[in-house]
């Protein structure tokens, strides 16, 4: 059962944290890419809705079924590509170990594939999607009750 239904949040904060959203949404950053970047925070957060809510993302967007599944063990894998395997570095490192700087060796392998600015992006990516975990699970809403919205409502809203 939640402890915070969605009528108790106070208004306007949701809307503030989806401007944000919108704004990583414009940067030059595939999609999924982002998807698989939040996806991975949610699971290093055991954050059931938000895993829930980022792996019916991905398949959405046209994700297999093989990666999807295998992102919770993805350096065992063949299966993500270099400029995926640094992005997916970043986020675990800045999700488990929040308290320690990032370094060279995590840090320069992403200016292979990212400029500064998505570099700049795909933190703010992490840094995101560790709010929303966070508030997912105080809040404790019920995973599996999430929708992705089709194409036409994503517009039109």
């Amino acid at each position: 059962m939640e402890r915070i239904s969605y009528q108790d949040i106070p208004t306007g904060m949701f809307e503030k944290l989806r401007k944000i959203e919108d704004f990583i949404k414009e940067s030059n950053l595939d999609l999924n890419l982002i998807e698989l970047v939040k996806l991975r925070v949610a699971q290093n957060n055991d954050c059931a809705y938000c895993v829930d809510m980022h792996h019916k993302e991905l398949k959405n967007s046209g994700e297999t079924d093989l990666r999807a599944a295998s992102l919770c063990v993805w350096k065992a894998t063949p299966y993500f590509s270099e400029k995926e395997s640094a992005a997916l570095t970043l986020a675990d490192t800045l999700t488990q170990q929040a308290n320690l700087s990032i370094s060279d060796e995590i840090y320069n392998p992403l200016l292979q594939y990212f400029n500064k600015k998505e570099i700049c992006f795909l933190t703010l990516v992490i840094a995101q999607a560790n709010t929303w975990t966070m508030l997912m699970k105080t809040f404790k809403f019920t995973p599996g009750n999430y929708q992705v919205q089709k194409r036409e409502e994503v517009s039109s809203s």
